[in-house]
């Protein structure tokens, strides 16, 4: 008996590093352009205004991409085998989120995209187009409506076998594939993410304000960071994973599963904020060469250490901080100040 080509879609997918595959037709998420209208206009997307620029074209795979007939979603694990909230108040470490420890995801997961697309297209004369991230690409209603899993009320995508720890992948396909049905939400009454939040970043389940995420904060913004959000930061310095953390689904997710090139690089497990706080440019660049991490740069990450040491109260950094308080960039300076005044603080109070 012949397999269909959807089973040796899911064959290749899993041969090539994917832990889940699932197929949709390209119209079966149809509220979700709907819904990221609403979320631009109420400016929940704060200073990323290339989420506007191409809204049109990442609202529905057609609008990106006319011909496109069914989506292959694909998702690849990168489950945990360390609790991510065990540095929690560690004044001296800080806390990168579990997805940049390891290997850049877009490097790999687009590696295994483009090797599908191309047995795809040598066994079935299609026409495809490969996205991870990057693209104006809405991948996890997708990944919902090809029955990877459900968008939790942290509005990430929660999988029964691999909790909330996939990385998503789409091919867009000329193919006519069978569609799996979408998952069904399965959060039940639990609100865990929700008031794990250290920041109330849900005004409302299912529903994430950019504006008052750490992830954001961390990784997107380039300026200086309210007291607010800074006091909030604790030690983490890339990221923000506590939402998926606490998600009970996480019981299941396997970190014997997980791909290995993104198995944690130990310097980036528990990294030392002296020695983060002490990197020039190359230095940066060198330490995170082939991290997801690179792309902020050297003062984003030195501002974010420097929050983390002055939440962190731990006095033998005041020496690494001291030292930036001439620094060339503006930003640095400016958290250098705040640093010194909350160690400081912290120093006097402990004599």
């Amino acid at each position: 008996m012949h397999k269909s080509i959807e089973d040796r879609i899911r064959d290749k997918a899993a041969e090539l590093g994917f832990a889940a595959c699932g197929f949709a037709r390209a119209d079966a998420a149809p509220r979700t352009g709907e819904r990221l209208r609403q979320w631009l206009a109420d400016g929940c997307h704060g200073s990323m205004i290339w989420m506007e620029g191409r809204a049109d074209q990442r609202a529905s795979p057609a609008g990106l991409w006319p011909e496109v007939r069914s989506v292959i979603a694909l998702g690849m694990s990168y489950a945990p085998a360390v609790d991510p909230l065990a540095l929690e108040g560690v004044g001296d470490r800080g806390r990168i989120s579990v997805y940049a420890q390891g290997a850049d995801y877009h490097d790999i997961v687009k590696k295994a995209l483009k090797a599908l697309g191309r047995w795809l297209v040598a066994e079935a004369g299609c026409e495809l187009k490969v996205f991870v991230d990057t693209a104006p690409v809405m991948e996890k209603p997708l990944a919902e409506a090809a029955g990877l899993g459900w968008q939790g009320k942290h509005t990430n995508l929660v999988s029964q076998a691999h909790g909330s720890w996939l990385f998503l992948g789409a091919i867009y396909t000329t193919l006519e594939l069978a569609g799996e049905g979408g998952g069904r939400d399965r959060c039940g009454s639990c609100d865990a993410c929700q008031r794990a939040c250290p920041t109330d970043a849900f005004p409302a389940p299912y529903r994430l304000d950019a504006r008052r995420c750490i992830s954001y904060w961390t990784i997107e913004h380039a300026g200086p960071i309210p007291d607010e959000i800074a006091l909030a930061m604790g030690n983490r310095i890339y990221g923000c994973d506590d939402c998926l953390a606490v998600c009970p689904w996480n019981k299941f997710a396997a970190a014997a599963a997980a791909n290995r090139a993104f198995w944690p690089r130990a310097e980036l497990v528990a990294p030392s904020l002296a020695e983060l706080l002490a990197l020039d440019d190359a230095g940066f660049r060198q330490v995170f060469a082939g991290s997801p991490i690179k792309r902020i740069g050297r003062n984003r990450m030195v501002r974010n250490c420097l929050i983390a040491a002055g939440n962190g109260g731990d006095a033998s950094l005041l020496p690494a901080v001291r030292a930036l308080l001439d620094d060339e960039d503006d930003v640095v300076r400016e958290a250098a100040v705040w640093a010194m005044a909350r160690l400081s603080m912290a120093s006097a109070a402990a004599s």
